[in-house]
């Protein structure tokens, strides 16, 4: 004969031995204040003795609210992403909130399946990096009751907050660096351009080739499929069949630049001392690679962990609150692969 497992203790128990009822076990729970401090500690002992644990998924149920958030992002195995995701898990542990992550693997339909079951679950609110314009799913989304922040996304409406990096700026200083090494053409090796960082850094890119007196041609683009370090070893290959290497190399993200870099040396391509290479994200794999590399760098767990607040912050005033747009600036740090 099998032994049968214990039920979980609910609160009808923690009421019988404390001899109370359970709407005062409840008000303990919820509302301790309106509790005499005697019988709270009566209530407190018989829940330690039982080792209750509240069911918060019920009590969210008949409130119609949560106590959790959805994160989405495109890609969780790049570093920046998983520093973002930190960002945001920490400040949301600070009020005892949890976050259900979404990895929509830079796929729109994926990431709309995701929004879908987050709904589902009435998450109080939701921060992702959305793939493409901000869709009227976010709208609709927010109509039903889930707040939502756009995180590495700065957002031009009233309607949503956004924490973001000034992504024009960083590509221009990028770009700005390799020109000063006296480079005269520059590839630019950028992920899909409905990604709106990667409009941006291409926006700044183009904006230092023009400031320079340089003409509209001498910036070079490969556009990867996504921006993994394999699709930098290809864009690399592209390069390389090309009539003439350019001077210089700006890759719009850390795992591009490595991946061009990694395929450049091994066709016997000095790197800097032929074609100097400059990345963006700054993820602790740029200063550790074998070449280290230059990169724009941005503060990634602040963007989570900003982002994280803003949305709290919105479930919190509900109708009161106004929304905010945050973005930080950009900073370049130079290494090796940038360095003659």
């Amino acid at each position: 004969m099998t032994k049968q497992s214990r039920l979980p203790t609910g609160i009808r128990e923690v009421a019988q031995l404390a001899g109370v009822s359970i709407g005062t076990v409840s008000n303990v729970l919820n509302r301790p204040e309106v509790v005499a401090e005697r019988t709270r500690r009566r209530v407190q002992d018989a829940i330690d003795r039982l080792n209750f644990v509240p069911n918060r998924g019920a009590a969210d149920l008949r409130s119609g609210r949560s106590r959790m958030i959805g994160l989405v992002v495109p890609d969780i195995t790049n570093p920046f992403f998983a520093e973002v995701a930190r960002g945001a898990v920490d400040a949301a542990g600070e009020s005892n909130v949890a976050v259900v992550l979404c990895n929509s693997d830079q796929d729109p339909a994926k990431e709309d399946r995701y929004l879908d079951v987050l709904e589902e679950h009435r998450v109080a609110g939701v921060v992702i990096n959305p793939l493409a314009a901000i869709p009227d799913r976010l709208a609709a989304l927010r109509d039903r009751g889930s707040r939502v922040v756009c995180v590495h996304r700065s957002v031009r409406t009233s309607e949503f907050c956004s924490v973001a990096v000034d992504d024009v700026e960083g590509g221009r200083i990028a770009t700005e660096h390799l020109l000063s090494l006296g480079a005269r053409s520059v590839a630019l090796v950028n992920g899909p351009v409905s990604l709106r960082p990667c409009a941006d850094r291409r926006r700044g890119a183009r904006q230092a080739i023009k400031a320079a007196g340089l003409p509209a041609d001498a910036l070079t683009e490969v556009t990867a499929a996504s921006m993994t370090i394999n699709d930098g070893v290809e864009a690399a290959g592209q390069l390389l069949k090309g009539p003439a290497l350019p001077d210089a190399v700006f890759c719009t993200n850390d795992l591009l630049a490595i991946g061009v870099t990694r395929r450049l040396t091994r066709a016997g391509i000095a790197v800097p001392g032929d074609v100097p290479v400059a990345g963006y994200d700054d993820i602790d794999l740029a200063a550790e690679a074998t070449i280290p590399l230059t990169s724009v760098g941005q503060p990634k767990y602040g963007l989570g962990y900003r982002a994280a607040q803003l949305v709290l912050a919105e479930i919190a005033e509900d109708e009161g609150h106004r929304h905010e747009r945050v973005v930080f600036h950009p900073q370049l740090t130079v290494r090796d692969s940038s360095r003659r």
